[in-house]
């Protein structure tokens, strides 16, 4: 009863020091000098306490995210949590300014740092500064060009199983197949193959879901649901007590979705121990142990673990943040591709010229290779269009924060017209300023990508890109685009065939590019096989893609479900 009754003077103690460090804030706040901050033209707050979070991170927000940008240009005052100012910028000089060349000025926020420490682990999208250049180091060997091409049967092994399960659903007759739930699974397969060396799922109907696939899942929705304690309450939460308190003190609080999240944390925790250990116990065995195993030595973890074991004591790695890679790898690989698999199997039924037309592409390389080896994948011209325009115009993750750790300047690409009449070639950023950058509005800039930027069109990627694209030096890792954004914290890898590998490139270019590289190649290899096998079709209900961590397909008015039903025919 005591420690109840301490935990419960503490959060009225926290909630009362909230309030007067706000009401103090908003007081202070009438009689501190203007920043530029309050020269910036934005959208009025249509809400005194969520300010305008409630139109930018709304599941159907992708006209308001379109509205702004059109009425306001490319750095747009937004009003935030009880009325902090930020800021919403897709201006290419300054975002190269945010990603690149002032990233250590603009990290990600705390509470982005605390929440992907509790769900991941000690893993790199948890650390900063030299432990987490110590990770990449180890990492960036693993995802060698070469590793890639070991990978491909793998990914081809997958691939087939899930036609072969397809196939026996669509055997009598064309039938509608909810293409997200098999494209999911599939992509947990492969990284767990080729990334943990363990399997999750034969991929044979009616077999019971592995727990790991389940949690995983419902990962993202379930944080989604839990925005607002994320960002008031953890940061301070997480400094307060043992963490076995803090658990207790969690599992007091009346959040069915907090539960839910611990439950899926546990499983996921788990599952990677289990597999950590067993890997271990095959290292200290020899390589004819590794063998045995189902990526035989070849996977990612496996690779990593045994170079590990090779480093000096300088750059190697403690078991957590091992365990902390798993999860990310996992993390990393699978919600983002399997949606983007859907949406790019979705636009194809909606299109189906263009279906036929890398149908017809995939089958002539196919008829000469077989199983098409990923030199001839990775270059096959129309599936890479479709590719690179479904992640132009469909990013799975539409915007990422950063926040400015100290005063700062941003320089801008195009002069901003101030609210006073000023032109602004640059702004002045307070320290603590959060600033949103538009990953959607980026990749869909009218002034870069031309008037139909709002329009799918595989064939702009056939012909030289525009001189405006060219010219606005995106800080983008992979193909003018910021879908992985950029920087030393870009996500982890891209696809390396698409550099110039005759160029100069240097290590700190190649670190942020490995599970990307992966991913791409993942879902190269699944369309292959599925348009060699199969013609899809719209489905009879109408799909709509909502905005969240991650964009995610639902039937109109079952908003929050997953799924992406698409009528699925059976080749000859």
């Amino acid at each position: 009863m005591e420690r109840i009754h301490s935990m419960f003077v503490f959060i009225v103690q926290s909630a009362l020091a909230f309030c007067l460090s706000w009401a103090f804030w908003r007081l202070s706040s009438r009689f501190i000098v203007k920043t530029d901050l309050n020269n910036i033209a934005g959208p009025p707050s249509n809400s005194f306490w969520k300010g305008n979070f409630g139109q930018l991170f709304n599941v159907d927000g992708w006209d308001f995210h379109r509205d702004i940008a059109e009425k306001f240009g490319k750095v747009i005052l937004i009003n935030g949590l009880f009325g902090r100012k930020q800021l919403y910028v897709f201006d290419p000089k300054a975002l190269h300014h945010i990603l690149v060349k002032d990233q250590q000025i603009f990290e990600e926020t705390d509470a982005f740092f605390e929440t992907n420490r509790l769900l991941f682990g000690e893993g790199l999208l948890t650390t900063h500064g030299e432990r987490h250049r110590r990770q990449r180091k180890m990492l960036n060997p693993v995802f060698s060009i070469n590793h890639m091409r070991q990978m491909i049967p793998f990914f081809y092994d997958v691939a087939n199983k899930l036609h072969v399960a397809i196939a026996r659903q669509v055997a009598d007759g064309p039938r509608e197949i909810d293409i997200l739930q098999w494209m999911t699974r599939a992509a947990l397969e492969m990284i767990g193959q080729g990334g943990l060396g363990y399997s999750f799922d034969s991929l044979v109907g009616g077999e019971a879901e592995h727990p790991y696939s389940k949690s995983v899942k419902g990962l993202m929705p379930t944080i989604f649901t839990l925005a607002l304690p994320r960002v008031f309450l953890l940061t301070t939460l997480v400094k307060i007590g043992t963490p076995r308190f803090r658990r207790s003190f969690m599992e007091l609080l009346p959040l069915k979705n907090l539960h839910r999240l611990k439950d899926i944390v546990d499983v996921m925790e788990e599952t990677s121990i289990d597999i950590f250990n067993c890997k271990k116990q095959a290292l200290e065995e020899g390589d004819a142990a590794l063998m045995q195993q189902v990526g035989q030595g070849k996977d990612i973890i496996s690779i990593l673990m045994k170079a590990n074991r090779e480093a000096s004591e300088s750059d190697r790695l403690k078991e957590e943040e091992v365990l902390g890679q798993m999860s990310t790898l996992i993390f990393a690989a699978m919600d983002t591709t399997s949606n983007a698999l859907s949406r790019i199997l979705h636009l194809l039924a909606i299109h189906p010229e263009i279906q036929e037309k890398v149908r017809q592409e995939v089958k002539e390389a196919h008829d000469k290779h077989g199983d098409i080896p990923h030199d001839e994948l990775v270059v096959l011209p129309f599936l890479d269009a479709i590719c690179r325009e479904t992640l132009r115009l469909f990013p799975p993750v539409t915007l990422v924060t950063r926040r400015a750790r100290q005063d700062t300047i941003l320089p801008l690409s195009t002069p901003l017209e101030g609210l006073d009449g000023r032109e602004m070639h640059e702004i002045t950023i307070p320290e603590k300023t959060d600033v949103i950058v538009s990953i959607l509005n980026t990749n869909r800039d009218p002034s870069l990508w031309g008037p139909d930027s709002y329009e799918w069109k595989p064939e702009r990627w056939l012909s030289p890109l525009p001189d405006a694209v060219i010219d606005a030096h995106l800080p983008g890792v992979y193909s003018h685009l910021l879908t992985f954004i950029g920087g030393g914290r870009a996500c982890i890898g891209f696809k390396f065939s698409q550099l110039e590998m005759s160029a100069p490139i240097s290590d700190d270019f190649l670190r942020p590019m490995a599970d990307t590289n992966v991913r791409l190649l993942k879902s190269e290899v699944v369309l292959s096989v599925l348009l060699l096998h199969f013609r899809f079709h719209p489905p009879e209900a109408e799909i709509v893609w909502e905005m969240g961590p991650i964009a995610i397909p639902t039937v109109k008015g079952k908003s929050g479900e997953p799924v992406l039903p698409l009528k699925m025919e059976l080749l000859v």
